[in-house]
């Protein structure tokens, strides 16, 4: 079944617990068995220890592997076992060995037997026996621990020293290759029409036209702004060379001919088989090779964003005036380096040189250039999961800790203000309690051909509506352009403040109206915050503690709210699903003070949809097992419990569910016998009959006659084997599937316009979540993906009762 977008968002043990309520679907109890060929089995298998435990399974594998005896199927005990065996038992043991060959094998790591193949050879097995190990789960143990080797576990150390400043020398060895720059273009040749009639272009006037017609149905592409500005660009680029058409008008062009080459393109891309596409990305890989890593004093570090970004179109977030514009591609003469002195520089592309090669050891940055559209600075770090980014991420978190000690004092000070004289300090006292009470950002002012976004000391009087008593409405563009609407009841000195600054304001605006009576007026005049700025503002933060701005409020609120709605939130008497939805509501509860919105994604209803026919489908189950019961043991049809029927199972729904099923087996069985088929084939072995086939199929069949006869009947027909106490067991888990089901329904519907991403990623302390999952027991991969586990390694060191 299709994993939603969302859901590959997941922790990966998360998905793995969807996909366990998706294989519910193969009808328990009432599904015959399918003949299926029994598995060869391992020619090794991993033999625990006497005293291992089942809580080992928590460990990584690399770990199980220690203290454990690899060995041969037909072995007994590990060497240290043997050693507390009589001599006897030993021979008598020895004995057997030699005499016959076992019937099952020693556990594997899972716990579960599996049964020897009859028809294997026992001359073959021997033979097998004898080669070194070479299980894929082996080798992925050993690379895991060489990996784990590797790391540089900088906090061990920082405990020790203390935390570094900012400011300080970061390397004195730093050696990398640079950075990877996109392809040349090569021309498609595919001719875009103008007033009705094909045109060729230069190459480089073909690639930006492709640029926008990759772009033509979706919304940036019917986007006024975005249209106009492409053309202006793309304008300037067909006078460059005199073989191209005369353009003038953008209604008369017709990008469609492109647009449907891309389209032809991408079904080609999906048509490519396992083998073509796994080519390309070996070749993809080879290219991206030597860039991946960065070696800082001799310690190999992975490098993060290393690619230059593609010549395209900018679009920006939001109403941005500079949507559509070309991004020009960059060109190695426009990048500067950064490395050590004795390190070597790597070679530019054939042709160019680098703009300039330096050595700043207080950098932490590799390779920086200006890029055309807004000309800021693009910088290339190593990763999220390096050494320096998981260092700055502890010295923002532990500021924030350090200002939970200061906050009474400031919010004491700020409130005393807020009746000040002097007009700049009674605003910066106004602007420190909006940023602390509602986690606003400071805010810049914008430039004209930027997004009019504001933060707290660039709002203006149309933003805030007042309403008596001492209700603040506001309503303005945030950071990328994400509108913050919010209405709240402030303090009364508060109240009056903003009503006082926007009077000043409005009364600035119409002031200046009268001297320009026809041209436009500044928004800068309405500004309620005119004497204070960002920088002043936090200036007046650093003198109660070096390093306190605006934005170390905004992180300390975020994890301060988590912490006390997690502890409010949570019942260590819940299910792991039920703390997950405890878990995401108080993250929700952070997004949201931190107006970290997001749109509905346009899928939301279909996965919605998914998600309760998987519902249905459990519940379907449930009402087959509750029938089996009655027919082991009428008397439980009279028990409220079982004998309450599914109220959303209508009788179209379960045939066609039903049919679903049989062709979902059907193509199994088919998939499974096509496999066998391959290997057999590459092995040189002699391939399974198609009379094998037909008659695993044969079973199926019986299946869907025997699910016919179900439903005309009312009744449920129970497996041989099956008892009343099974029965009511798997009623229960059952249970439970369905309650996480409608939990993560629950969930889903919650979070579908808030993004929890990013306060997780950036203003939650991570050291709550880690010792939130060892006081109540949750898997931390439920809470961290594996990017963010591997961003916070530096955390996970902390015990359950750790606090912020």
């Amino acid at each position: 079944m299709h994993m939603s977008d969302s859901e590959d968002e997941l922790p990966l043990s998360q998905r793995a617990a969807i996909n366990n309520n998706l294989s519910g679907l193969a009808l328990p109890n009432t599904t015959p068995s399918i003949p299926v060929k029994k598995e060869e089995p391992s020619d090794y298998v991993i033999t625990a220890k006497a005293s291992d435990e089942d809580s080992d399974d928590d460990m990584p594998l690399a770990q199980r592997l220690n203290g454990r005896s690899i060995k041969r199927t037909g072995s007994v005990k590990s060497e240290s076992d043997d050693d507390e065996i009589p001599l006897a038992k030993k021979r008598k043991k020895l004995s057997l060995n030699k005499s016959k060959v076992k019937k099952e094998s020693p556990l594997p790591s899972n716990g579960k037997r599996k049964k020897e193949s009859d028809d294997k050879p026992l001359a073959k097995r021997g033979k097998k026996e004898s080669t070194p190990l070479t299980s894929t789960a082996a080798k992925k143990a050993k690379i895991k621990e060489e990996q784990e080797a590797e790391i540089y576990k900088w906090w061990e150390e920082q405990e020790q020293k203390g935390m570094a400043e900012d400011d300080t020398i970061k390397w004195t060895k730093l050696e990398h290759n640079g950075v990877l720059f996109p392809p040349d273009y090569v021309p498609h040749g595919v001719k875009m029409k103008y007033d009705g009639k094909p045109i060729t272009l230069s190459p480089e006037a073909e690639e930006v036209a492709s640029f926008y017609a990759a772009l033509l149905e979706t919304d940036h592409g019917k986007n006024p702004t975005f249209q106009k500005n492409f053309f202006n660009d793309w304008l300037k680029i067909l006078k460059k060379d005199p073989q191209n058409p005369k353009i003038t008008s953008f209604e008369k062009c017709d990008f469609r001919p492109i647009w449907e080459k891309f389209e032809r393109d991408k079904e080609k891309k999906k048509q490519l088989t396992k083998e073509e596409k796994l080519k390309i990305k070996q070749e993809k890989d080879k290219l991206e090779e030597p860039f991946l890593y960065a070696y800082v004093d001799n310690r190999k570090e992975k490098v993060g964003n290393f690619r230059i970004e593609p010549p395209g179109l900018f679009r920006g977030r939001g109403a941005h005036p500079k949507t559509g514009m070309l991004k020009q591609r960059v060109l190695p003469e426009q990048v500067t380096l950064n490395l050590s002195k004795d390190a070597k520089v790597p070679p530019a592309p054939p042709g160019h040189k680098w703009a300039k090669i330096v050595h700043d050891q207080t950098a932490t940055w590799l390779a920086t250039w200006k890029e055309n559209v807004n000309g800021t600075i693009k910088y290339v770090f190593l990763a999220q999961s390096s050494a320096w980014k998981g260092q700055s991420d502890m010295q923002k978190f532990e500021k924030a800790r350090e200002l939970k000690g200061l906050v009474s004092k400031i919010r004491k000070d700020y409130t005393s203000h807020l009746k000040d004289q002097n007009r700049l300090t009674r605003q910066r006292a106004t602007a420190m309690y909006l940023i602390d009470r509602l986690a606003l950002r400071a805010g810049n002012e914008k430039g004209d051909d930027e997004a009019d976004t504001v933060g707290c000391c660039s709002l203006r009087a149309e933003h805030i509506e007042l309403e008596s008593p001492n209700t603040l409405h506001f309503d303005f563009l945030g950071k990328d352009s994400i509108r913050y609407v919010n209405s709240v009841a402030v303090e009364t000195q508060v109240f009056k403040n903003i009503k006082q600054f926007k009077a000043d304001a409005l009364k600035r605006y119409a002031e200046a109206k009268k001297q320009h009576p026809k041209g436009e007026v500044d928004p800068l005049v309405t500004s309620l915050f005119d004497d204070l700025s960002t920088g002043a503002l936090n200036k007046h933060l650093n003198n109660y503690m070096k390093g306190l701005s605006a934005k170390v409020f905004r992180t300390y609120n975020a994890s301060h709210t988590f912490q006390k709605q997690l502890e409010k939130l949570t019942n260590k008497e819940e299910s792991i699903p039920d703390k997950m939805l405890s878990f995401n509501r108080a993250n929700r509860d952070v997004a949201v003070l931190c107006n970290h919105q997001r749109a509905a994604p346009k899928g939301h209803e279909q996965q919605m949809g998914r998600i309760q026919d998987r519902i249905r489908a459990l519940k379907y189950q449930r009402m087959k097992c509750r029938k089996q019961i009655f027919e082991l043991d009428a008397k439980y049809k009279k028990i409220a419990e079982y004998a309450q029927a599914e109220s959303d199972l209508e009788d179209d729904w379960i045939a066609e569910h039903e049919e679903m099923l049989i062709n979902k087996e059907r193509e199994r069985i088919k998939n499974k016998f096509a496999k066998q088929n391959e290997k057999r084939k590459e092995a040189k072995e002699p391939l399974l009959p198609e009379s094998q086939l037909k008659d695993d199929l044969k079973a199926v069949d019986e299946m869907a006659k025997r699910l016919a006869k179900e439903r005309k009947t009312g009744r449920s027909e129970p497996k041989p084997s099956a008892t009343v106490e099974k029965l009511i067991n798997n009623l229960s888990k059952l249970d439970q599937r369905i309650a996480a089901v409608k939990v993560q329904a629950t969930d889903k519907e919650e979070n579908k316009e808030i993004a929890l991403g990013t306060s997780k990623m950036n203003y939650i302390d991570p050291r709550i979540s880690i010792s939130w999952c060892k006081k109540y027991e949750v898997p931390v991969e439920k809470v961290f993906n594996k990017t963010l586990l591997e961003k916070f390694r530096w955390a996970q060191t902390v015990g359950p009762n750790w606090k912020f």
